[in-house]
């Protein structure tokens, strides 16, 4: 099974990913430059995360226009798997890939730091390893991780099960929908309607290992193996 890491002006977790797939899975990984028109017949694409284009204009929104996303996006409309991380996430909904858009923090600060994750859905080739309402402990870095979107696209979003991951607050939150970043309805990651693109702004790849703090980011990509190569 092979992985196309897209590398961006500015992506700084493409490494990342690229560890998690060869050391901890044993799969093979390349990286796919952003000029390139050419997915080397990766059968699994990921968007990493970092700052491509420096985040100007708005995040994901030059990247977007990359001309290796049209490869992308023809890709994914295929059926293909798309793992969105952070700013793959922000790139993911400015290409249409996923609804909705990732905003400003309400903090308007950026935040660094472990978070829970709670799994609202295994149906899905990314979390096919996990079982329902298990707690993930998983790294966030990000300025612009607000996932917001209309009431109408988020209740198809819940009705649909398409909401994979919502952050969890401690027990002394009282806000039902607590989110480090004011995240609506505390989605963390959601898929699209096909169920093969899925954007989330922690970052797995940084939690596959207990010398990172965390291995539970690994599911997500042991689900991916389990069902690309089914």
């Amino acid at each position: 099974m092979k992985f196309g890491i897209v590398t961006f002006p500015g992506s700084n977790c493409d490494y990342d990913a690229y560890q998690a797939v060869v050391e901890k899975l044993g799969e093979d990984a390349t990286f796919l430059w952003h000029k390139d028109h050419d997915l080397h017949e990766s059968d699994v694409i990921v968007l990493p995360g970092g700052f491509s284009y420096g985040d100007y204009l708005r995040a994901g929104a030059i990247a977007r226009f990359s001309p290796v996303m049209q490869d992308v996006i023809g890709f994914a409309k295929r059926g293909g798997p798309v793992l969105a991380i952070c700013n793959g996430f922000q790139i993911a909904c400015e290409a249409g890939l996923l609804p909705g858009a990732l905003l400003r923090n309400t903090s308007l600060k950026f935040v660094c730091e472990t978070v829970r994750l709670r799994i609202e859905t295994t149906d899905t080739m990314f979390t096919n390893r996990y079982e329902r309402g298990a707690v993930l402990r998983v790294p966030i870095a990000h300025g612009d991780g607000r996932y917001t979107a209309d009431d109408a696209t988020l209740d198809k979003l819940e009705g649909e099960g398409r909401v994979v991951f919502r952050y969890l607050g401690g027990p002394g939150d009282a806000d039902e929908w607590w989110s480090p970043n004011g995240s609506m309805r505390s989605i963390a990651g959601i898929v699209n309607d096909a169920g093969n693109v899925l954007g989330m702004m922690p970052h797995p790849e940084r939690a596959v290992d207990p010398l990172l703090g965390s291995e539970d980011g690994l599911g997500i990509f042991e689900s991916m193996l389990a069902r690309v190569t089914a």
